[in-house]
């Protein structure tokens, strides 16, 4: 039989057991629902384009091609820490052809510390990105430029490539980004935006904005396009707290792209996979479903001293993969996971999921030296017959390990 995966994702959600110390209370339960699979990786947010259309106009009859408008980017100058700011951590080159050859944009750097600052390298996540940027040392209140270049030779698809630059200073890598969509030939703007909500177009109803720390927060930006008669006002109602958001031209002018801008903000009551959400409000009417934006929330050690860190805890699992054998669709099974707290401080867990439905049964906080154990319960009636993995992921307060995966393998019949 082929091998399938399971690919429905579990809503974020901390294990009831975790923040408690060892003792001898009862285990507790734990049941996860399931969302997107790919969510638990290490990812960067999308490239999501959107389309507002005004509902109250009859739609244009003949669709316009592909706006040839300027790429968008966000324009809020990003500030980061030691002294350091940049006009954007992304550059969106919108909808391009692949005869339109080689995309350029710069992302530029400000020295606003007392100290010289230099740009030590930039690495490109693949092949097709070339950077060049500032060598010479920036003095305080100087600038520098970043220069990206996408080849654009991968033909038509979507891409959103990682440039990750080390600085003299903060120590923490800067991560920007650059993204669009390449077509072999132009399309129109209804074939752009195939996913409607009410009056809303979009081409994907879910942004994926990628891992971000405690204290943090993770930016980006979405296109979007009016494709009524008269300019178009976007607002949002029922908006999560952590979930910030703006459009800019706004009213969008008809027939004119802006962009949507969004920021998510980490919370210490919130760990792990999450999704936040909001609803558009068009001229004053709200519209349909909510646009979600989903963000994995993990431990910053930033500001750790690495007397504290050599301090911490250190899991270390007996085995990451168990193997449930074969078993008959519709059988509940049960795997277990245990570990060992190698390090000096308690081990502890502030949330799991998995990308199946599953029962968790937690473990208490594990002391320097002591183990715990994680069960997991799972019901295959819903999973695909064949090869089947299951995938648990936990956040820690371990730096080694502040990600854990763990995996649950076996046959359905």
């Amino acid at each position: 039989m082929g091998k399938q995966t399971a690919c429905l994702m579990a809503l974020i959600l901390a294990l009831a057991g975790c923040g408690h110390r060892a003792g001898r209370q009862p285990e507790p339960t734990v049941t996860v629902p399931a969302a997107s699979a790919d969510s638990v990786m290490e990812t960067h947010a999308d490239s999501v384009l959107f389309a507002a259309v005004n509902e109250e106009l009859e739609e244009m009859t003949e669709h316009p091609s592909m706006p040839e408008t300027p790429a968008k980017t966000v324009r809020k100058t990003v500030v980061l820490a030691e002294g350091v700011e940049i006009d954007k951590t992304v550059h969106d080159f919108g909808d391009i052809l692949v005869t339109d050859g080689p995309q350029r944009c710069t992302f530029r750097l400000r020295n606003t510390g007392d100290s010289p600052l230099t740009i030590l390298e930039v690495v490109t996540s693949c092949g097709c990105t070339d950077a060049e940027w500032t060598r010479d040392e920036i003095p305080p209140q100087g600038t520098g430029t970043i220069s990206v270049t996408y080849k654009n030779g991968d033909g038509p698809i979507p891409f959103d490539k990682t440039l990750t630059v080390y600085l003299t200073r903060p120590k923490k890598p800067l991560l920007l980004h650059i993204r669009g969509d390449v077509h072999e030939k132009k399309k129109s703007m209804k074939e752009l935006y195939g996913i409607r909500r009410g009056a809303l177009g979009l081409k994907q109803d879910l942004i994926r904005v990628g891992n971000m720390e405690q204290g943090e927060s993770r930016s980006g930006e979405a296109l979007v396009a009016n494709l009524g008669r008269k300019p178009l006002r976007v607002a949002f109602t029922a908006v999560d707290p952590q979930l910030s958001l703006s459009v800019d031209p706004n009213p969008v002018p008809a027939g004119a792209t802006a962009v949507l801008t969004y920021t998510v903000r980490a919370d210490r009551d919130i760990w792990g996979l999450r999704t936040y959400s909001a609803t558009p409000v068009l001229d004053g009417a709200p519209e349909g479903a909510p646009i979600r934006f989903q963000a994995v929330t993990k431990e910053n050690f930033t500001d750790w001293t690495q007397e504290r860190k050599d301090h911490a805890a250190q899991p270390v699992f007996d085995e990451s993969t168990a193997s449930f054998g074969t078993v008959s669709s519709g059988e509940e099974v049960t795997v277990s996971y245990t570990l060992t707290n190698r390090g000096k401080s308690d081990f502890h867990c502030y949330a799991a999921y998995a990308d199946a439905e599953v029962d968790i049964v937690g473990t208490d906080d594990v002391a320097p030296g002591a183990r715990g154990t994680f069960t997991v319960r799972i019901p295959t009636a819903g999973l695909p017959k064949g090869e089947t993995t299951v995938m648990l992921t936990l956040i820690t307060n371990s730096p080694l390990r502040p990600i854990v995966n763990l995996f649950a393998v076996g046959i359905i019949e």
